[in-house]
């Protein structure tokens, strides 16, 4: 067991912050509880009732109700994470070292900077996954006990929890707060370029998610409204004209909306809509979206550049502080 046990400057950094990652463990377990709590309350409801000799469905059910906005508040709040642990690890971890000055007791140790630095970013880089880890476990089974929930893997949160993507954010997060924190030297001054350099870089790659992998399109005649096969992800829907070409339906809307009269007479606002579509020659409409199997090949790349993303930061990290601690 003594070949298990923390040893220099691992230790002092665990030593140093045990607070906080007692904190950390009391959080998970603390989510863990609810959702436990929340899951045995709905399994002792019954799905069904029986009621003048027929079988019904159960027509409240709070604890599921409560379990589902929960799995829900738990997949928003690791949205979070990487910011947090970013703010952490340049603020706390590395900036307040150089503002207060204790980081050069630690390389009067016999430790130099690289091992201080690398020390103090795998202490919480492993802390940070074991807790994600222990959260998506969490998640998972919770979620995969809601038959009937209303969250799907391609949401916002759900997504991010589902797959290797939040493990690389996370890892991006602790290179990214390593770099800043060095360069900015000021506690709160890093957590705050860290929280909204994480942001925006979360930001952009959300907002570029789905145009990782090409999407997918179906046309139909114009009339009943198409919809993604395989419940999958809504990208954009249309009309199209007997060419092929796309049409803007808004444009039909506009026309119809400034025919006179319109608003006391609805079948009016619908005769001049059809004329308008008629006389742009629009026969059909299309959907372009992303089926299930367009999840994980997108979770993969994203993760690579998250990766790669942290690759860098880190890489940059270490060249500062050997050119400032040589």
């Amino acid at each position: 067991m003594s070949g298990l046990a923390l040893k220099g400057t691992t230790w002092v950094t665990v030593r140093q912050y045990r607070r906080t990652l007692w904190l950390a463990g009391a959080v998970v377990a603390l989510v863990g509880a609810v959702l436990g709590a929340l899951w045995i309350w709905d399994a002792r409801v019954p799905d069904t009732y029986t009621q003048g000799g027929r079988t019904l469905p159960a027509q409240t059910d709070t604890g599921r109700h409560l379990l589902d906005l929960a799995v829900g508040e738990v997949a928003n709040g690791m949205l979070l994470l990487p910011v947090l642990l970013g703010a952490f690890v340049a603020g706390p971890l590395i900036a307040r070292e150089y503002e207060s000055g204790t980081y050069r007791l630690a390389l009067t140790q016999s430790v130099g900077p690289a091992a201080w630095l690398r020390a103090k970013l795998l202490t919480v880089t492993v802390a940070a996954l074991v807790a994600a880890l222990a959260l998506t476990v969490l998640y998972r089974l919770s979620s995969g006990h809601l038959t009937d929930t209303r969250l799907r893997d391609f949401d916002l949160g759900p997504y991010e929890v589902t797959g290797p993507v939040l493990f690389a954010q996370l890892l991006a997060a602790v290179a990214v707060g390593a770099l800043l924190g060095q360069l900015v030297r000021r506690t709160l001054l890093a957590m705050a370029a860290t929280g909204a350099v994480l942001g925006l870089v979360l930001l952009v790659i959300g907002a570029l998610r789905w145009s990782l992998v090409p999407v997918r399109t179906i046309t139909g005649p114009n009339g009943d409204v198409l919809m993604p096969r395989d419940n999958g992800l809504l990208v954009d829907t249309g009309l199209l004209t007997s060419t092929g070409a796309r049409f803007d339906r808004a444009i039909c809307w506009q026309e119809a909306n400034t025919t006179p009269g319109v608003d006391a007479d609805h079948d009016l606002w619908t005769t001049a809509h059809e004329r308008c579509l008629a006389r742009h020659d629009v026969t059909g409409q299309y959907v372009d979206y992303h089926p299930q199997s367009h999840f994980w090949p997108t979770q993969f790349i994203e993760t690579g550049i998250l990766l790669a993303l942290a690759a860098l930061a880190l890489f940059a990290a270490f060249r500062v502080l050997r050119a400032r601690h040589p």
